[in-house]
């Protein structure tokens, strides 16, 4: 399913050890971020988390950080949505990559008891969104979750697992510009976004629900295409400048995989109208979204930008003169299993084929009798 939402710039409405989840209280904030330049010890360190860390933090310490906040906040209140269409309630929740509380200030307390939130940057967490849910800050990184396993009855999570997709289709680009097969080498990359998705299925109560986004697939084309074009015309080629993003075939194996079931994934599509493309860099800085793979290029020559800024307008303008740019939001959610859980009958259990549908008024007018 695919929805398409255009939304403008300029719009006033866009402005350790484990952790006991019994402990804490309201704006308490622990720690679980492990040491400076730590990395699992299988981790492939394509990303660089600290510069991460660094670029979430100096986005939080603006004098308006919510400025920058209407894609955020708009996702936000899209897995809230989500959240309500289950019909029950949760005692225990966990945010994972929380920022300042995008989903929590969309959420009740009648519908969500407590909720932890976790970011791997400690200003976000300081600057954090009030809510009328009981709510504890922990600084932790989502590779490291300091919690016991069968901890929450729901985990939520809202584009802090792009980062995780962006290091996965990286290292697959890699690896296929060197010829390598690419069903061997995809097979190798979904590892490297699965320990995050463990992590959750982990913490997670049985029959508990993970509810969670990510930026995909098309997300930038525009910026992408126009920085692509102009390096390659002033100098002779290019090199990424936006970290690249999963497709959304890949999200249901994974959550497979990690144990999942009753599996859905849907995409949304946000478009947002800018002035121009600087006005576009500036804001994906406010957000601390910059590009941070190791691969990236330290700066790009004033004639370059000025071209990748005359080709975006001339390929993409609006009729107003604006200038679009696309945000590929993939949702997904999963259950981790339960007995009492519905299943699929077993296979060859059926009393009717399906070569009698067109007879189907006749089978149950005759089970009626």
């Amino acid at each position: 399913m695919l929805r398409k939402v255009v939304l403008s710039r300029l719009c006033p409405l866009l402005g350790g050890p484990a952790v006991s989840a019994a402990s804490g209280s309201r704006r308490e904030v622990a720690s679980g971020v492990p040491p400076s330049g730590s990395t699992s010890p299988r981790a492939l360190n394509i990303f660089d988390r600290e510069l991460k860390r660094k670029q979430k933090n100096w986005a939080a310490r603006q004098p308006e950080p919510m400025k920058f906040d209407y894609l955020k906040e708009e996702v936000g209140s899209r897995i809230a949505d989500r959240v309500y269409d289950i019909a029950r309630d949760f005692p225990l929740a966990l945010d994972i990559g929380c920022g300042r509380g995008y989903i929590a200030q969309h959420l009740n307390k009648e519908t969500v008891g407590k909720i932890f939130q976790t970011d791997i940057a400690e200003h976000a967490l300081k600057n954090s969104l009030e809510t009328d849910i009981p709510t504890v800050n922990i600084l932790a990184d989502e590779e490291f979750l300091p919690f016991q396993e069968n901890t929450f009855d729901l985990v939520v999570s809202s584009l802090s697992s792009s980062s995780k997709a962006m290091r996965m289709k990286l290292k697959l680009e890699r690896n296929l510009k060197a010829g390598a097969d690419a069903e061997v080498i995809e097979g190798t990359c979904l590892q490297l976004y699965l320990p995050f998705v463990l992590s959750i299925h982990y913490v997670l109560k049985p029959d508990g629900v993970f509810v969670g986004a990510m930026l995909g697939g098309d997300t930038l084309y525009e910026l992408r295409c126009s920085l692509q074009l102009a390096e390659t015309e002033r100098e002779g080629g290019f090199s990424p400048h936006i970290s690249p993003f999963t497709a959304v075939n890949d999200l249901g194996h994974l959550l497979g995989r990690a144990g999942f079931n009753t599996l859905t994934v849907d995409t949304d599509e946000i478009q947002v109208n800018y002035p121009g493309m600087f006005e576009l860099m500036e804001d994906l800085k406010g957000m601390g979204e910059s590009n941070c793979s190791w691969n990236r290029k330290a700066l790009l020559h004033r004639d370059t930008m000025l071209a990748a800024a005359a080709v975006y307008r001339e390929m993409y303008r609006n009729e107003d003169g604006s200038i679009p740019a696309t945000f590929q939001i993939y949702h997904m959610i999963g259950w981790k299993y339960h007995d009492s859980q519905a299943r699929p009958a077993e296979r060859g259990s059926a009393t009717v084929s399906f070569g009698e549908l067109a007879k189907l008024n006749d089978v149950m007018s005759h089970g009626k009798k």
